[in-house]
């Protein structure tokens, strides 16, 4: 049945009508608190069935965060490496230590909340996000994630809850200007990608160093496939798939590989009034078919692929000059990195016949900022959807456009991905908004998803 629930309890901590009250202001309807009061483990020590997050609490959290970096358009301007960027960190370690994790940055600067597991020799389960966040950005985009895997840190010290294996709550730096603090994690960052500005007018280099880690050292932060259990990551959609099918928990099988190539079409520059029309060399003519090219290649075929040109400049750029170069962007992204070859090759072929008929010449050069697409493991997934199905809950597998940090995360160990509904599909913008029930329903799931691989793991660890 496709209908969209919030299962919610208050936390032990809270009186009921307190909690009634707190989450009322949240501005959940009569209906969800009365589930809220009637469900299991309300009062007294709750057995892990029935625990729930304290949803008030951590809205409330979220609410706090968003004032560093606070834009007048209503959401964030909280790049990473900035000062908002700072202080924000700064705000978050207090709730990490709050939530009696032991708190550390490492090396690349990524922030970790640690907790000891009961049986020695596990390695750890990890699950966070970010939250920096793109220059006029929103208040949920990373930052749900990585406050609502502190909250279920809080729960279970509260609760008395002690897992099999070590916890890790992470906060990783810089995940919008390239995955970077996932990536140095996972990966090895080369100088040529340390030397990379950030939107905070910094380099990476310089980034790191000014938010506490230590460009020099980046090996010691790094993870190898066999040092992590897994990696659970809570994210808003980001797109309006869930609420425009009234569901309430996405479970995402894969991220898409994203392949990013720079163009420039050479023409010849010519004065715009004295050349006729025969005589042209345009080059902006030609990109703009090729522009037109790339969204007729891209839907020529079913799928869930997409094609982008976001990027476009014409030189020298005066009303009264013929274009004679372009520079622009192509971006094509799938979880079927043979079929991205092909519209590919596709597109680069359409592209010859353009300049050939315009006299112009397109030179199409791979970038160097691809994303390998990601598959979630079967297993996670599954621990994903019995968590949803024990809270009630509606589930879609789907895929993510969107890159994540659990996206470098599957190059060491299993991951998985929860999506909750983003309003309008409006992510990036300071409008984007996730309701606080679907934002405590989705830490429920990965709270519950995190207790499945916790016993799941540790009986394939015996």
């Amino acid at each position: 049945m496709k209908r969209r629930k919030f299962v919610q309890t208050a936390s032990t901590a809270m009186g009921g009508g307190a909690a009634a009250g707190l989450l009322g202001n949240a501005g959940l309807g009569r209906e969800s608190l009365a589930a809220a009061d009637a469900a299991p483990g309300a009062t007294g020590a709750p057995q892990q069935s029935s625990l729930r997050v304290n949803g008030a609490r951590v809205n409330a959290h979220l609410a706090e965060l968003a004032q560093f970096g606070k834009n007048p358009q209503g959401g964030v301007s909280r790049v990473a490496y900035s000062n908002a960027d700072r202080d924000g960190r700064e705000y978050t370690m207090g709730l990490i230590r709050a939530a009696e994790l032991d708190v550390s940055i490492d090396t690349a600067g990524n922030i970790w909340g640690r907790r000891a597991g009961s049986l020695p020799g596990l390695k750890p389960i990890v699950f966070g996000s970010h939250i920096d966040s793109v220059p006029e950005g929103g208040n949920y985009d990373g930052h749900v994630g990585s406050l609502g895997a502190i909250e279920i840190a809080q729960r279970f010290a509260e609760a008395g809850v002690v897992t099999r294996h070590p916890l890790e709550v992470v906060v990783w730096q810089n995940e919008e200007g390239g995955l970077w603090g996932s990536h140095a994690a996972t990966g090895a960052l080369t100088a040529q990608e340390l030397a990379q500005v950030s939107n905070s007018g910094k380099t990476i280099r310089d980034g790191i160093a000014f938010i506490g880690g230590d460009p020099a050292r980046l090996e010691s932060a790094r993870r190898r496939r066999g040092d992590v259990t897994c990696y659970f990551e809570l994210h808003i959609e980001q797109g309006g798939t869930l609420e425009k099918e009234k569901l309430d928990i996405g479970i995402v099988e894969g991220i898409v590989s994203i392949a990013r190539w720079d163009v420039t079409v050479e023409g010849f520059a010519n004065h715009a009034g004295t050349t006729a029309m025969a005589d042209r060399h345009d080059a902006l003519l030609s990109a703009s078919r090729f522009v037109e090219a790339v969204n007729r290649i891209v839907t020529a075929e079913p799928g869930r692929q997409v094609g982008t040109v976001g990027r476009i400049q014409a030189f020298p750029g005066a009303p009264n000059v013929i274009p004679g170069r372009v520079q622009c962007s192509l971006e094509l992204r799938d979880l079927d990195e043979p079929k991205i070859a092909r519209i590919a090759a596709a597109i680069r072929a359409e592209a010859d016949r353009i300049g050939e008929r315009n006299g112009t010449k397109f030179t199409i050069s791979k970038t160097s900022t691809d994303h390998k697409a990601a598959l979630s493991d079967p297993a996670m997934r599954a621990h994903v959807g019995d968590a949803a199905k024990l809270l009630g809950l509606s589930t879609k597998l789907m895929p993510s456009g969107a890159g994540h940090d659990a996206q470098s995360l599957a190059k060491i160990c299993p991951m998985a991905m929860i999506f909750i509904p983003s309003v309008g599909g409006i992510s990036h913008a300071p409008t984007e908004y996730s309701t606080p029930g679907d934002i405590v329903n989705g830490i429920n799931v990965l709270m519950h998803a995190v207790l499945g691989a916790d016993a799941g793991f540790s009986q394939e660890a015996k």
